[in-house]
């Protein structure tokens, strides 16, 4: 394998109308020998079936997406979302990957506690903690830009993540630095140094932020080198502060999802030899 690609993951988001089989295929042509997976292609293809594919592919799955939306304030509400968990983390250990994200989950029907909210993230990690452990995954949490506290993640800065992260210990709980969510947050740098300090970067994933914003902004992450962020001071904050594993690449992006899949990924691995490394 190319030595500039031997961290790179293909989150599978980026090339969505790939199946399963074809990702593992594309990626085994391309020489990238990591992905990340999301729950429900994996769930529709069949979670041991994944499993196989993967690994005779020669596949590390990097992390499963996602976990999380643990904000619900009824007890009903509450044990939904930590069933879904633990059958997040069941699927996660499947697969053989130790990294499960995190989305936290956005403030409840009329509320306007977002204080309350995170901490009731943080009793719902409390109650995970051992179910993950006793499986071999990490919990990564997952700071969205504040444009989504409302409805999907009241946890909006690194610094909220790992004031959530550090109640716990290291190698259960950590954070995930997202250039997409991250790169206008002045505080970025220390935060990331301080996650660094605490063994607490568990995953790394570049997407790049365009403007003006898509309709359905959600689905509106950009080509890495399109965009605002600069891919590579991210890269030498996180290797700075200690982080050495998988760089995924994980764009949203409806354009992207049109094209030819081979395409796209050789697209994908140039721009991210240009842009970060």
């Amino acid at each position: 394998m190319n030595d500039q690609l031997s961290r790179l993951s293909l989150n599978q988001e980026t090339i969505r109308q790939w199946s399963l089989p074809e990702l593992a295929e594309g990626c085994v042509k391309a020489g990238i020998g990591k992905v990340g997976l999301w729950r429900a292609p994996v769930q529709a293809y069949g979670v041991e079936r994944a499993a196989a594919l993967m690994a005779d592919a020669g596949l590390t799955v990097t992390s499963l997406c996602r976990g999380g939306f643990l904000t619900a304030p009824d007890p009903a509400g509450r044990a939904r979302a930590l069933d879904g968990n633990r059958a997040a983390l069941d699927e996660a250990a499947a697969l053989s990957t130790d990294t499960l994200v995190l989305v936290s989950g956005g403030l409840p029907p009329g509320s306007r506690d977002l204080y309350g909210a995170r901490e009731r993230v943080a009793d719902a990690l409390a109650e995970l903690l051992p179910y993950a452990a006793e499986r071999g995954v990490r919990l990564a949490i997952e700071p969205l830009h504040p444009m989504f506290a409302s409805d999907r993640c009241v946890v909006s800065t690194l610094a909220q993540a790992l004031d959530l992260a550090e109640r716990f210990p290291a190698e259960r709980v950590g954070v995930v630095v997202d250039t997409y969510h991250l790169w206008w947050d002045d505080r970025a740098p220390e935060q990331i140094a301080r996650a660094g300090a605490g063994g607490r970067v568990h995953a790394f994933q570049l997407a790049d932020w365009i403007t003006p914003l898509p309709a359905g902004v959600l689905l509106g992450r950009g080509q890495l080198g399109d965009g605002s962020v600069d891919f590579r001071s991210f890269r030498r904050q996180v290797e700075s502060a200690g982080y050495g594993g998988p760089i995924e690449v994980e764009i949203f992006n409806e354009e992207l999802w049109a094209r030819d899949g081979a395409e796209v990924l050789a697209e994908v691995i140039g721009r991210y030899v240009q842009h970060a490394c």
